[in-house]
């Protein structure tokens, strides 16, 4: 398994506060791959709370998936604030999910100047109209770490929404 414990108590943690609240969840992701979504479905009994998971890597599947106009990816690129929101407001357009969250980034190698590795833009919507967008500079400290320290983050944005509906 690929999940830490700390990451899978928190996802559990998500998970159940999700399931008291009534609440159904939606991911979108990019650099982390699916992983948040892989994460959260570790969890027996996540079927309640989770309805689905968008894995939209490349700038195509962005625009397929969640309407995302290639012209907004191409003026900001897709690893920025306004893409992140869009697909997190997207998704919720696109699922039954009363709350998802949108990671994009460089987890690495790699980079430039103006967004090097370890750069990731996180958004989180709720269907109350409701978008917080983050963003995290984790440092070039390597693929795997940039990855499980976006899982985690997109968790904590998700349960800071979650605890809006309580």
């Amino acid at each position: 398994m690929i999940f830490t414990h700390s990451l899978i108590d928190q996802a559990e943690t998500l998970i159940d506060r999700a399931r008291t609240a009534g609440v159904m969840v939606a991911t979108a992701e990019s650099c982390t791959g699916g992983l948040v979504s892989a994460l959260l479905t570790e969890i027996p009994g996540a079927s309640d709370v989770v309805d689905r998971g968008f894995v939209t890597y490349s700038n195509a599947a962005k625009t397929e998936m969640l309407g995302i106009p290639a012209r907004v990816i191409e003026a900001n690129g897709a690893v920025s604030v306004e893409v992140a929101r869009r697909m997190a407001e997207e998704a919720l357009l696109r699922s039954n999910a009363d709350i998802t969250v949108s990671i994009t980034g460089i987890a690495g190698p790699g980079g430039s100047e103006h967004k090097p590795a370890g750069l990731v833009h996180f958004a989180m919507a709720r269907r109350d109209g409701t978008t917080k967008t983050h963003v995290s500079r984790f440092g070039d400290r390597g693929r795997d770490a940039v990855r499980l320290a976006s899982v985690a983050t997109a968790l904590d944005l998700l349960a800071e929404g979650v605890d809006l509906f309580g």
